[in-house]
């Protein structure tokens, strides 16, 4: 075996792309992932590939090729932009006599040396364990050594991989029992955000296209931000006042990025549920990218994978700095599709027109309007205030006068409560013109 290097500085990428596949693009942004984690790029390697070869990913003689480049180069790792199987992993080390890191692994590796917050660092390492785990081979000689030989010890005894394994599993497990209490605390905190009525927007898009720059522009909160992949990674929230709809907690998420690890989300959902819980989302995009489109559909992606994809979005086209002839403006579509706003998050451009599409936005998603309702209603009274939908209640000799300030998508559950009730709230919330009377309560059902 080989002796591995520590130093992982100076990098060789191995880019494999389908025949009659050549996008210059995903090239660039694994480079800027390999410059993300302090590596140095010496140099690629192109490979076309009709399907993955089960012992090196890519077929035998590109393989030599890329053991020859490495040796040329002296590049002390190689960085793989696919997920590599673990016996693929461990063929390329011993082929190439260097260390071998896969998509999923940089990215991981990425995340860790950003993670700030300790729900963050939890995250990051349960990720990764989760990703070792599948990866204790044979590649270290103390692995292979086992209690024995002497009287009363022989026989196989316990491997050092087979201890290695335990150890990961006992990890995991408390990983995610802390996770697990970060998540109610987090959680906990989410429900008094809810019973304050305050709406929640969150920012998404695609990792360096803004999210954090135009976070400080909006509240001036001084957030980290940096032109590199994967700045911050810790959500951060902040109050905004003087909005036509009224105050509205801003959240920033993690950025996503195409094949994001499926471990990583996993791991993050905690993070994700600010997105998923959210009454909107802003979704960051950068306007000067040429392949924009397709990091739209990346995003698109992620959002159904957390659950996120049905929210109402407005679309944020940032960076127009970077355009020549784009100005800030808001287009408003002719259909039910979303408000498109362009700004400049890093110039401040396009700010106020943002602000005014969320009021819009938020105005068309959200229901306020105060009910009467009856003493004899008090289970949808409950209900009320158990989904924190609640703004402010007045007691009357008859019932409640209940304002009532929530996202419609939260309160159309109610619409199929029984005895009458679920259909005389929606008459009076979807229609308050009209004259709702509340006689379905005379006799409600249990």
């Amino acid at each position: 075996m080989f002796d591995r290097s520590k130093k992982g500085e100076r990098a060789l990428l191995l880019q494999a792309q389908a025949p009659g596949q050549h996008d210059p693009a995903l090239l660039e942004e694994f480079a800027e992932l390999a410059r993300s984690a302090g590596a140095t790029v010496v140099g690629s390697l192109a490979a076309r590939l009709d399907r993955p070869n089960p012992r090196y990913f890519v077929g035998t003689g590109k393989a030599e090729e890329l053991k020859a480049l490495r040796v040329a180069l002296d590049a002390d790792l190689i960085l793989v932009n696919h997920a590599l199987s673990p016996v693929q992993e461990r063929n390329l080390e011993k082929l190439t006599e260097c260390r071998v890191v896969d998509r999923t692994g940089l990215i991981l590796d990425i995340f860790a040396q950003r993670a700030r917050s300790h729900e963050g660092k939890l995250q990051v390492e349960l990720a990764q364990l989760k990703h070792m785990s599948t990866r204790l081979v044979r590649g270290w000689t103390h692995l292979e050594r086992q209690r024995g030989g002497a009287i009363g010890l022989r026989g196989p005894g316990e491997t050092q991989l087979e201890i290695d394994r335990r150890l990961l599993a006992v990890r995991v497990k408390q990983l995610q029992k802390r996770l697990d209490k970060v998540e109610v605390q987090r959680n906990q905190a989410r429900r008094s955000r809810e019973r304050s009525a305050l709406p929640v927007v969150a920012l998404v898009g695609y990792t360096n296209a803004g999210k954090s720059t135009l976070f400080n522009a909006m509240t001036g909160a001084g957030v980290y931000a940096a032109d590199q992949l994967f700045a911050t990674l810790d959500p951060t929230l902040r109050r905004i006042d003087g909005l036509a709809c009224g105050p509205i907690v801003l959240a920033d998420t993690v950025g996503f990025i195409r094949e994001l690890p499926h471990d990583l989300v996993a791991a993050f959902r905690s993070t994700l549920a600010e997105a998923r819980e959210a009454d909107l989302l802003l979704h960051v995009i950068d306007a000067s990218d040429p392949e924009r489109d397709t990091r739209v559909a990346d995003v698109e992606g992620v959002l159904a994978e957390i659950g996120a994809s049905d929210l109402p979005q407005v679309l944020v086209y940032n960076k127009i700095d970077r355009l020549e002839s784009d100005v800030p403006r808001v287009d408003h579509p002719d259909r039910d599709g979303p408000l498109r706003v362009w700004t400049s998050a890093r110039d401040g451009i396009g700010i106020d027109a943002l602000l005014v599409a969320i009021s819009q936005a938020l105005a068309s998603e959200r229901v306020h309007q105060v009910l009467e309702v009856p003493a004899a209603s008090g289970r949808l009274r409950a209900r009320l205030h158990e989904l924190g939908l609640v703004a402010s209640e007045q007691p009357g000799e008859e019932g409640w006068r209940i304002e009532i300030d929530a996202p419609r998508a939260r309160i159309e559950p109610l619409f199929g409560m029984q005895g009458g009730q679920g259909e005389w709230l929606k008459a009076a919330l979807l229609a308050p013109n009209e004259g709702a009377t509340y006689n379905q309560f005379d006799n409600p059902q249990p």
